[in-house]
């Protein structure tokens, strides 16, 4: 593997995601890395962070030693809640979920295709939680779904894959992936290039992935 270019690390990821999400955005960040995505949201922007156990309005992870474990994320993180923002029941929260009201949410991910179909709940391994939960509601419901994942598995496969072998959580969903690597985009054309860090081609980036990727509709790599 070339050893002229650097990986994005969890934070910068967290920050390239935070950088598309538009003022005025109902956004809901899945458990595990989207989750911090909150803390670099721009402060001037107006963006209503939701979290499936009933949360709106949620605000970054608050300072140490003022942890409230009463306010919590989905991913039982504690959290802090904006002036404004509100608690209410599971089922309202699914009902937002479900019925197209977010704008955006953003998913860890075991793989996602080419063509958008994600699997995010399931390995198959021995122990793997017993269900799909709330991932199914946000990927279908969402009017964007975007990934935040590492490119690659510890093994050096590609998570972005022509067909998804594990269980699938939503079919032709996912908008967008951002990766340590590159930010791509899913069409039913397959994989095209958003951004990729500095020093990685595409040719490289094409190889690691095993799958054809349209060039970037902009020149700027970021």
């Amino acid at each position: 593997m070339s050893s002229g270019y650097e990986r994005r690390t969890k934070q910068q990821l967290a920050q390239r995601v935070a950088e598309d999400i538009f003022d005025g955005a109902y956004v809901n960040l899945g458990i595990g890395m989207p989750t911090m995505v909150a803390n670099y949201l721009r402060a001037d922007m107006d963006v209503l962070l939701h979290s499936e156990n009933g949360l709106l309005g949620m605000g970054s992870a608050p300072p140490e030693g003022e942890e409230d474990y009463d306010l919590i994320n989905a991913g039982k993180q504690p959290v802090t809640l904006l002036p404004g923002g509100a608690y209410f029941h599971h089922a309202d929260s699914f009902t937002m979920m479900r019925g197209g009201h977010l704008d955006i949410c953003v998913l860890g991910a075991f793989q996602v295709s080419a063509t958008g179909d994600i699997a995010n709940w399931s390995t198959g391994e021995e122990g793997a939680i017993p269900a799909v939960g709330g991932a199914m509601d946000l990927a279908q419901g969402a009017r964007e779904t975007w990934v935040m994942m590492n490119l690659l598995t510890r093994q050096g496969e590609s998570k972005l894959v022509e067909r998804c072998a594990y269980p699938l959580t939503g079919l032709g969903c996912v908008k967008r992936i951002y990766t340590d690597l590159a930010t791509l985009e899913c069409s039913a054309e397959g994989l095209r290039l958003v951004d990729m860090v500095p020093g990685l081609d595409r040719e490289t980036l094409e190889t690691l992935v095993g799958l054809p990727i349209a060039a970037a509709r902009s020149s700027v790599q970021a």
